[in-house]
């Protein structure tokens, strides 16, 4: 501690006595789910670089973006930690941990499947999804209960990602029920938060092993044999549909079976889970905001006149709509902790001096509501991404949810177009209300993730005319229950 505190090398910088003297500080809020919070408090503090662990930085000035993620052809990438980034729980290196220029390959390849030709192709396949969860909201809505919305983000987003990225449904949407895979990835991802903040005391992850539930070393093993039963279907599926893994899956381009099963299994929990947390915390916003949410709900109405005009080239003209998922992104980042990179050589980040063997990271949650950054950060004001003179000096830059750089998320242009074709649908074709249910939903615990609280809604069908499709749909399903009556 004595090191730590007088002869680091980081001395100089400011945070929290048990953050800059050992670990306790990091892994006491880690373990409880406190974190990002924690580390925006002490931004809040100390200013826009803070020591958050003995040889750990954090970083909310809206600069540090470009400077730790972006691109640097002068100075090279600064290279993931790879403390953070480990194996994926089916094995080996995926997309996301891989190093830069086996990730620059594997990018090149699946970019393919996220091109803005392959989302025009995909487009029937995402309608079909959105015209489904529709048909069951509506058919929920009759019997006037309120309605758990975050459920049936998830169903959605899970039933896309597991089509375009395996080739198949998780059928989630048509029994209105979780696949039991994605109860166990849910767990996986709170254990996983766990047991990395252990890797700095070994002793304590033997400790730590001896209490793992069976249920959960039970449900780690079904997982790893899920996803590469379902990977490997999709890597000898012959199919001309493109699709997020279809150049990943020729052999001509030399992916590895275990390289598409590890990146399969990222893919699949970044493309659904991240998309269904915004879902969720738009819908949180715009129901705790009135004027908001009438704003929103005028602009879809008055521009379309049925169901069959909602599509994705045309939700893209919702300028308020845009404004209010940007606003949701900078309160509720889908991933609201830290992406951390680790120095190799000296730097010197936002003018300051960083010795090698250095954590720098952004945490999102702490960059997006500091006071310097946003004039009233904690309210959910859509009106700042308008050019309102009010917000003329936010540093909107600093809001990056998908990061920045040669290793940013590529699946924006999807994520967007899911978000809009499904808040755009929703409104148009219900009335939300909202109940005392919802009231402290934001008080959730984050494990890398949100660990979210339901979203208890009621939603009032309006008489609109719908898509053919989900006409079709409610043909089937009354054909069904009434050849059921009959035996």
């Amino acid at each position: 501690m004595i090191y730590n505190l007088y002869l680091h090398p980081l001395r100089a910088y400011p945070g929290p006595f048990w953050a800059r003297s050992c670990r306790f500080w990091y892994i006491n809020y880690a373990l409880r789910g406190e974190l990002p919070f924690s580390v925006y408090h002490a931004h809040q503090k100390y200013g826009p670089v803070v020591r958050v662990g003995p040889d750990e930085l954090s970083y909310a000035d809206p600069e540090s973006w470009k400077e730790i993620y972006g691109h640097r052809p002068d100075r090279g990438h600064i290279p993931k930690d790879p403390n953070f980034y480990l194996n994926t729980a089916a094995g080996d290196l995926s997309i996301i941990a891989a190093p830069s220029k086996r990730h620059g390959e594997l990018r090149r390849l699946m970019s393919h499947g996220f091109s803005e030709k392959a989302l025009r192709d995909q487009e029937p396949a995402i309608q079909h999804y959105v015209d489904l969860m529709i048909r069951r909201l509506r058919d929920l809505s009759v019997k006037g209960e309120p309605i758990d919305l975050v459920n049936w983000y998830n169903f959605f987003t899970f039933d896309i990602v597991g089509d375009l990225a395996f080739g198949e449904s998780f059928n989630c949407l048509e029994t209105s029920n979780y696949h039991p895979w994605i109860h166990i990835a849910f767990e996986i991802i709170i254990a996983g938060t766990m047991f990395r903040v252990t890797d700095y005391y070994p002793w304590a992850k033997k400790v730590l092993v001896k209490f793992v539930p069976e249920s959960l070393k039970k449900g780690v093993k079904a997982h790893i044999a899920l996803v590469k039963s379902k990977s490997l279907n999709r890597l000898h599926m012959k199919t001309d549909r493109i699709d997020f893994m279809s150049r990943m899956a020729d052999p001509k381009n030399g992916v590895s079976e275990k390289e598409f099963i590890a990146s399969s299994d990222t893919v699949l929990l970044g493309g659904s889970e991240t998309t269904a947390t915004l879902l969720s915390g738009v819908t949180y916003f715009l129901m705790k905001n009135p004027d908001a949410l009438a704003k929103l709900t005028h602009e879809i109405r008055s521009k379309f006149t049925s169901e069959e005009e909602i599509d994705v080239a045309s939700v893209n003209s919702l300028e308020y709509m845009l404004a209010c998922l940007n606003e949701a992104f900078r309160l509720y980042p889908p991933v609201p902790g830290a992406l951390p990179r680790r120095t190799i050589e000296p730097e010197t980040l936002i003018g300051q001096y960083v010795p090698p063997q250095t954590t720098v990271a952004i945490y999102q949650l702490a960059i997006n509501r500091l006071d310097a950054n946003f004039s009233r950060p904690t309210e959910y004001i859509p009106e700042r991404w308008l050019g309102d003179p009010r917000f003329e000096n936010d540093s909107r830059n600093a809001v990056q949810p998908f990061s920045v750089g040669p290793r940013n998320c590529i699946g924006r242009n999807l994520a967007y177009s899911e978000m809009r074709l499904v808040i755009a649908r929703l409104l148009f074709s219900f009335d939300l209300e909202a109940t005392p249910m919802i009231e402290d939903w934001t008080n959730q615990k984050i494990w890398f993730l949100w660990d979210k609280k339901p979203l208890w809604l009621k939603l009032h069908a309006r008489d609109v005319k719908l898509r053919p499709e989900v006409e079709a749909l409610a043909s089937v399903e009354a054909s069904q229950k009434a050849t059921a009556k009959v035996y």
